[in-house]
């Protein structure tokens, strides 16, 4: 059996993690504390419901109804099929990665083809008003008015990538007629819904913890602090600055919490609006959960995310000066 150079790479990874997970045990065991806090405090009581609820949506055909309405818009500012409308509104109003579930839910029902599923991940998955303005806004910055301009910022944002990313592109397949399609009763299709919930629900969690556990063993092996510092000596940035990008890049959460309490100033708006926009490295493995299976490609999503977060940033920025 020949292994690859990357396959060696990657369990010394793995063996240096665990080494560092035994002679960090302590702040190991309290990052993951403060993950399984986050999941049963925050992801849990918001996700699990809303994942049930999207879910009982798609199957009871509600993709059909919006998409009779939604389709003249859909098709000329994004090339797509009206039933993509819905993964969107929920994506803009849910949280990670309630948009890359619904599109999922779409797919999988046969309401919209593989191709507009990948065109489509890429600006539907997003950040709710909920995080952005309570943990972002009022957490971060002690203001809701920070929060409501951050959210706008991440809803145009969210467009300005469709548009760039699908803007001239045109989908030949015929949308499903509702007549075509049938309605599952509303008992199979609520029992169906909190199963794929909570299966869902469990995953998402898992990443959230094994993200936190790593920046905190980053932190506390001081890998973290060093990067940062380098960073901010070759850059003339502030250390706190590039410690909260590098955390956000990890894990949203921990990144819009490592922000706390810092000044409401253009540039630390614009970090808050990056984080957000790009979601960190845990949303795209939440997302490559959701899509396992699929077939559905998940390269343009990572590259949506990042297009977000500049965007995202840039109007932040702009925009910020209303504030101050």
């Amino acid at each position: 059996m020949k292994i690859k150079n990357s396959t060696y790479f990657s369990i010394t990874v793995i063996l240096i993690s665990l080494l560092a997970l035994i002679l960090a045990s302590e702040q190991a065991v309290a990052s993951a504390k403060n993950g399984l806090y986050i999941c049963a405090n925050v992801i849990i009581p918001s996700l699990l419901p809303f994942l049930v609820l999207t879910s009982l949506l798609s199957a009871l055909g509600f993709s059909q109804i919006l998409a009779k309405y939604a389709e003249p818009l859909m098709r000329k500012l994004f090339g797509l099929s009206g039933q993509c409308c819905t993964a969107l509104i929920l994506g803009l109003t849910g949280s990670y990665p309630i948009g890359a579930s619904q599109t999922v839910e779409l797919y999988n029902r046969g309401f919209i083809t593989k191709n507009e599923a990948q065109r489509l991940l890429p600006f539907c998955n997003n950040s709710g008003p909920a995080f952005i303005i309570g943990a972002a806004g009022v957490g971060v910055f002690s203001s809701s008015a920070a929060g409501i301009v951050l959210y706008i910022c991440h809803i145009a944002a969210a467009f300005a990538v469709g548009i760039l990313l699908c803007s001239g592109k045109k989908t030949n397949t015929e949308n499903i007629q509702m007549e075509n399609y049938q309605i599952q009763s509303f008992s199979s299709a609520l029992s169906g819904s909190i199963k794929s919930a909570v299966t869902s629900s469990l995953a998402i969690c898992g990443f959230v913890v094994f993200f936190s556990v790593l920046t905190g063993l980053l932190d506390a092996t001081g890998l973290l602090s060093a990067l940062a510092g380098a960073l901010a000596s070759g850059t003339g940035g502030e250390l706190s600055f590039f410690h909260s990008l590098i955390t956000g890049f990890l894990e949203l959460g921990s990144g819009i919490g490592s922000m706390h309490g810092l000044l409401l100033t253009p540039v630390n708006m614009a970090l808050a609006a990056f984080i957000l926009g790009f979601g960190g490295l845990s949303v795209h493995c939440q997302t490559l959960a959701v899509l396992e299976g699929t077939g559905i490609k998940s390269a343009l999503h990572f590259a949506g995310r990042l297009l977000h977060g500049v965007i995202s940033a840039v109007l932040a920025f702009v925009m910020s000066f209303l504030l101050i």
